[in-house]
């Protein structure tokens, strides 16, 4: 399921739409597992563990480059063997399917799966 996800893309958020009630947030959270629902479903949030500060600062910097591709950036934080991924559509205020992807597609990438190349607009 989340590779379907890791399919799609971000679409523009202009604000407007409701954010994805729980209920909602949860079906997609049942397809981007390794998440985890917060404050009240308002935002999902993961850690991804490496093995030193080198492979988790090439992390983040793929996970920058990705949600540059994508116009939909978490906020990370990340140390020695780890970095924290937060998501949530700020101009909404809550969880929209664009988190969902973002989740999908930032598992791929720490996985090292192919096909998960930034997209670039040339």
């Amino acid at each position: 399921m989340a590779s379907r996800l890791a399919e799609k893309t971000c679409t523009p958020c202009r604000g407007g739409v409701p954010p994805l009630t729980p209920v909602e947030a949860e079906g997609y959270r049942t397809q981007a597992p390794d998440w985890t629902l917060m404050d009240d479903a308002t935002r999902i949030e993961r850690r991804y563990r490496f093995k030193d500060f080198g492979e988790a600062f090439a992390f983040v910097v793929r996970a920058g480059e990705l949600a540059e591709a994508e116009g939909h950036h978490p906020d990370i934080s990340f140390g020695w063997g780890y970095a924290s991924v937060s998501l949530r559509t700020k101009k909404i205020k809550g969880l929209h399917e664009n988190d969902f992807i973002m989740a999908a597609k930032l598992d791929r990438l720490a996985d090292g799966a192919a096909g998960v190349e930034p997209r670039r607009e040339d």
